[in-house]
């Protein structure tokens, strides 16, 4: 008999942040897997093509009269009355779900600086992360550090909290060099060199260090700095080398790695980072900050600024530009790290996670 595991799977639908990339990934690591499973998707938008056309996998639309409702309310009643032994969410766990609740929580930055986070969103975090760690028969993460981090705030996730991996999107597609910077060129009008860096204009992102580190440059430099991504809020930085394209699709994503001539990644904090990945994925050198899971993911892939002083990354920047060995050196170790990061291997041990509960 199957074992029938509920997803909250409205993320999926989503712009391509790290939770969506999560679930995006874990789903298609399932459909590789020969595990007699019936997977129910749940969401309240239509299904999208990311999802495999696999019978085990059943797209259900519900909605209610907000988020929280379908979180606290709908998501588990629909899941029980469909006969649902798992329940699998991000960050919050209905206190309705008393058995087979999984949760996956990427990062507890909100602990580390609560300075980064929004006062509604800071208490909301604060409110419903203890409880749902309490809830939950195990706990999901991705990255030893937030491993640590969790535990270390929380001790009661003690024991209960595995560390699974994110993995490559099928999102990113590695361009030719050259023909990516002619489509760079073409499509948002940079043609000197740059320097690329993505992530939602959030304060836990410090994307303002990368656009300082780049305005601190030589006056005779070329170097430009490309900024992709949401919104989001905070401080935003001004620059006449910064180029800011907004949300791009993943064709353009994928170019704008190719034909950088590095990827920067400031971040104060990140419970893994994703984009190193996929900087790698295009060939693409990466230099990275110290903070949170940044460098347990980039172990000798990427080099590792030692503070977050605009001065030393600006240093950093000129000293990598300036060695192409070093730039292939990190090129190629960051084509071998990717290959140790796999979806198949995350669904399988998500999977064992599972039957460990179900038992």
């Amino acid at each position: 008999m199957p074992l029938t595991i509920a997803l909250d799977a409205r993320l999926i639908s989503t712009h391509n942040t790290g939770d969506t990339s999560y679930w995006r990934g874990l789903i298609q690591g399932f459909s590789k897997l020969d595990v007699d499973a019936r997977f129910l998707l749940f969401s309240n938008t239509k299904r999208p093509e990311i999802v495999p056309a696999d019978p085990r996998f059943e797209w259900i639309e519900v909605h209610a009269g907000s988020n929280r409702i379908w979180s606290l309310s709908t998501f588990p009643k629909e899941a029980t009355a469909r006969s649902a032994q798992i329940f699998h969410t991000q960050y919050n766990l209905s206190p309705q779900i008393k058995k087979g609740g999984v949760t996956t929580i990427h990062d507890v930055s909100f602990c580390i600086e609560p300075r980064w986070f929004r006062m509604r969103d800071l208490l909301i975090l604060r409110s419903q992360i203890p409880s749902t760690i309490k809830r939950a028969e195990a706990i999901l993460t991705v990255s030893e550090t937030s491993r640590s981090e969790i535990i270390a705030n929380y001790p009661a996730a003690d024991g209960k909290t595995h560390v699974t991996y994110n993995a490559l999107g099928t999102n990113i597609t590695p361009w030719e060099r050259e023909k990516a910077r002619a489509h760079v060129a073409q499509k948002f009008g940079v043609t000197d060199p740059y320097v690329f860096t993505l992530g939602t204009r959030w304060p836990r992102k410090n994307m303002s260090l990368a656009a300082a580190a780049v305005d601190h440059l030589p006056k005779e430099s070329p170097l430009k700095i490309v900024v992709t991504g949401q919104p989001g809020w905070g401080e935003e930085s001004r620059s006449n080398r910064r180029i800011t394209t907004g949300y791009v699709s993943d064709e353009d994503l994928s170019a704008l790695y190719s034909a950088a001539e590095l990827y920067l990644a400031p971040s104060w904090h990140e419970g893994f980072g994703i984009p190193l990945l996929e900087a790698w994925a295009c060939h693409c050198p990466v230099l990275c900050s110290p903070g949170g899971a940044l460098p347990e993911v980039a172990a000798n892939a990427a080099e590792v600024a030692p503070d977050w002083e605009a001065e030393t990354w600006t240093g950093l920047i000129q000293k990598l530009l300036a060695d192409s060995g070093k730039l292939e050196q990190l090129r190629k170790a960051g084509h071998k790290r990717l290959t140790e990061f796999d979806w198949v291997d995350t669904a399988q041990k998500t999977w064992d996670v599972y039957c460990n509960v179900a038992q």
